[in-house]
């Protein structure tokens, strides 16, 4: 089983990596971050559909699937458990969903490995130390690892959130990355900096704790507590159960006591992630602004503004439309989005700064 799953994560990081060798541009390892990045980009929103489609347990056992490197030669035992439990979790659609979201995440391992590889092999010509790709292999094997025990621990809320919280760290460290080998930010004046430093870096924390928000709210289920927007079924302050909404170490659907989940937990987890994002946007519209009025971050700062109205406007449509498979996914999408701008912009702002502190010593 351990040698078909490594043979289909290089099938399929195969594809990625013939578009980098094929490729007209200069710079091949550039390329090849550039191509990881989209990949990532591409696992994240499969992965949300894997979630939002139930199919985080298609497969209950890790890294297989019931044994075998993938649904088909486990399709015996998934029919059987599909008949023991017809309302179940695992069915051959779901154990294809996320056995494909496991062979990408694995090619996405693969592409960080060569990553790393050619980083150490040619940092000299390459200008720049290994040590943000050697940090890369350990980051994903720590996603991976989140990956399994979300299955081993049956989408115990706090791993799955984590599971997501680290897969945009990946792909804001990708991100800079890939910043790193472009020198965009190279004509970004060292005052312009300095202006856009606090903004910047305060929009990108504030999108991280809405995204851990985001993913309590999908790992709960806790997306149609709220039926209606801007009220809360009717109501500014609905009844609300923060202690049992917001305890972490529990299982999916139940107290820390083992007892069911009221659903005024539901309604505390939703009705705190819609608030606190009236905080992000506002935030995210202040540093977009400021970015757009900075010479040579114009187009950076536009797509900023335009990423974060898209994100509120879609995370407002799934209330009104109940919370549609595709806008759901597209919300998720519309996260990563702002990750991977936020990112580029904190890291062309500390590449001068740190520019300028070694000129002055």
């Amino acid at each position: 089983m351990w040698l078909q799953l490594a043979l289909t994560a290089l099938m399929v990081a195969v594809i990625p990596l013939t578009l980098v060798v094929f490729s007209k541009e200069k710079s091949k390892y550039r390329k090849l971050i550039a191509v990881t990045v989209a990949l990532t980009f591409e696992l994240i929103m499969f992965g949300a559909f894997t979630r939002l489609t139930d199919s985080g347990l298609g497969c209950p056992d890790w890294p297989g699937c019931y044994g075998q490197a993938n649904p088909l030669q486990s399709h015996a035992a998934i029919k059987a458990a599909e008949i023991a439990m017809p309302t179940g979790p695992v069915t051959l659609q779901k154990a294809w969903i996320e056995m494909v979201h496991r062979y990408l995440a694995m090619s996405v391992g693969v592409l960080i490995v060569v990553q790393m590889a050619i980083a150490w092999a040619r940092r000299r010509q390459l200008n720049t130390a290994p040590l943000l790709s050697t940090f890369l292999l350990f980051f994903v094997c720590l996603q991976g690892a989140f990956g399994a025990w979300t299955v081993t621990l049956k989408l115990q809320p706090v791993i799955v959130t984590t599971h997501l919280i680290l897969g945009m760290g990946l792909l804001a460290l990708l991100s800079a990355s890939l910043e790193q080998q472009s020198h965009q930010g190279d004509a970004l004046r060292q005052a312009d900096a300095r202006r856009l430093l606090w903004p910047a870096s305060l929009a990108l924390l504030l999108v991280f704790m809405q995204i851990a928000l985001g993913g309590w709210v999908s790992t709960n289920y806790a997306a149609l507590a709220c039926h209606d927007y801007p009220l809360c079924n009717g109501q500014v302050m609905p009844a609300m159960d923060f202690e049992h909404g917001f305890s972490l170490w529990r299982q999916l659907g139940q107290t820390v006591n083992g007892d069911f989940l009221p659903f005024s937990a539901l309604v505390a987890i939703q009705w705190v992630h819609r608030n606190f994002a009236l905080l992000v946007v506002a935030v995210c519209l202040w540093a977009g602004w400021k970015t757009r009025q900075t010479p040579g971050l114009e187009s950076l700062g536009r797509n900023i503004l335009f990423a974060i109205v898209a994100q509120f406007v879609i995370g407002v449509s799934t209330v009104f439309f109940s919370w549609p498979l595709l806008l759901a996914v597209l919300h998720n999408g519309g996260a990563a989005t702002l990750v991977l701008l936020l990112t580029m912009l904190n890291y062309r702002i500390r590449h001068v700064s740190l520019a300028a502190a070694k000129d002055r010593s």
